[in-house]
């Protein structure tokens, strides 16, 4: 990672730091060989859920092996931050899920235990694993840095009853027609669509997938950031005006980092979601799953000259190793433990993920229509954000600005072209 990358997160680190000596995660991995730190990711309902959902495997990993696993969810929003003040430290965790776009940026540092041909032998073999999922685990032409765990992809969720009741017969394929559909499902204190506006990391997935349709990329071949390009800020500022210009989105999204767009979807105060793999979430919160359909992630009715067709980001969480570990192979054990087809198939069951394992794939369960769409859109029109060093400061810098565009729309201050290459501009400058 370069110095102008980790300077970005010099507040960042430092708080974050603090915060994992006061854990004293890696105090007890040095003290207690047979204890292991995990950092898990936010996948379900909430952070309560996915320590209901994760303890009895933990448990049965101690009963197996002898070694017990203190286990932390983290939230998105926190996560990344916590993720470089730990590589940065050489403190925390000794076994963490990373965003499988961040596998690049964390791999630069040089802080995780790279998977070479032997280590991923000792973790059950890499012909086991889905290439495209391996492939994003680290940068070209390197071991990867992680095993990835769960695949995922985006998908419109749409509320079946309210299409019916607003007279839309069929889910919008375009975002033209999204924005229409969004108008009419917009009334009586309920909304269109529902937006994580302040998660910087969901952000910058849009923004990827958007830049995408309107011909962008948000790095040139050489790895120089290209935030700025009229490309970018078209996609932007589409993305944006659901809210800004549309006004099909509750302005109270604007402040949305956890997870609360799903809850606005299940509990019927919004019509539609954009979102990887929702329904065990949706499942939780009490919503039936046949009161919602699957359907793909829009496209732009015209897209301009050279605009690809790409509506998903190749989404997925992988598990990642620090070196600073005093069990590597305890933690490479547990490793193993997670990616097995028991465990792979009961996880992505709960998750509404698709598994990184072949074998575990064939399970029945893996055939419901939301697993078949996001198998389709992986297939056929996700592409993987760049696998660059610089990436996370991407996702963090571009997914800030649009959190700082959202609270303008909130607010009613004007969203325009000229406001939001400002905000890219500010950020491209933030990377040199």
């Amino acid at each position: 990672m370069s110095r102008r990358h980790l300077g970005i997160f010099t507040a960042a680190v430092l708080a974050a730091a603090s915060l994992t000596a006061c854990g004293g995660s890696g105090d007890d991995s040095a003290a207690s060989p047979k204890t292991l730190t995990y950092w898990a990711s936010n996948q379900g309902a909430s952070l309560e859920a996915d320590k209901t959902t994760l303890q009895p495997e933990l448990d049965k990993f101690e009963k197996q092996t002898g070694i017990k696993v203190n286990l932390e969810v983290v939230p998105w929003s926190d996560l990344l931050n916590r993720l470089l003040a730990a590589a940065a430290s050489g403190k925390g965790p000794d076994v963490v899920n990373i965003g499988n776009t961040w596998s690049a940026s964390l791999q630069a540092t040089g802080a995780l235990v790279e998977f070479d041909d032997a280590t991923l032998q000792a973790v059950g073999g890499k012909d086991r694993i889905v290439p495209a999922a391996l492939a994003a685990a680290g940068a070209p032409g390197k071991p990867p840095a992680a095993v990835p765990l769960y695949s995922m992809a985006y998908s419109l969720y749409y509320n079946k009853k309210a299409f019916a009741d607003a007279g839309i017969t069929a889910p919008p394929t375009t975002w033209e027609q999204l924005a229409e559909d969004g108008k009419k499902l917009t009334k009586g204190g309920k909304w269109g669509l529902a937006i994580e506006g302040a998660n910087p990391s969901e952000n910058a997935h849009h923004a990827f997938t958007f830049s995408q349709q309107y011909g962008g990329d948000w790095f040139d071949s050489a790895g120089k950031p290209t935030f700025d390009t009229p490309q970018n800020v078209s996609a932007i500022k589409r993305y944006v005006d659901f809210m800004a210009a549309d006004k099909i989105t509750n302005p109270s999204n604007a402040e949305y980092a956890q997870n609360q767009s799903v809850s606005d979807f299940a509990n019927g105060k919004a019509a539609m979601l954009l979102w990887q793999s929702a329904g065990s979430n949706l499942k939780t919160q009490n919503m039936a799953a046949d009161a919602y359909g699957v359907a793909p992630v829009p496209f732009l009715a015209s897209p301009p000259a050279g605009g690809k067709k790409v509506n998903s980001m190749v989404a997925g969480i992988n598990m990642a190793v620090f070196k600073h570990t005093k069990n590597k192979d305890g933690a490479l054990s547990f490793v193993k433990f997670m990616t097995s087809d028991e465990e792979q198939t009961l996880l992505n069951k709960t998750y509404g993920s698709l598994p990184a394992v072949k074998t575990a794939g064939a399970d029945p369960a893996f055939s419901a229509p939301e697993q078949k769409s996001i198998q389709e859109t992986l297939v056929t029109t996700a592409a993987p954000l760049p696998q660059v060093p610089d990436e996370s400061t991407f996702e963090t810098l571009v997914g800030t600005a649009m959190k700082e565009l959202f609270a303008d729309a909130a607010s009613g201050k004007p969203v325009t072209e000229q406001s939001v290459k400002a905000k890219l501009t500010d950020a491209q400058q933030k990377m040199r």
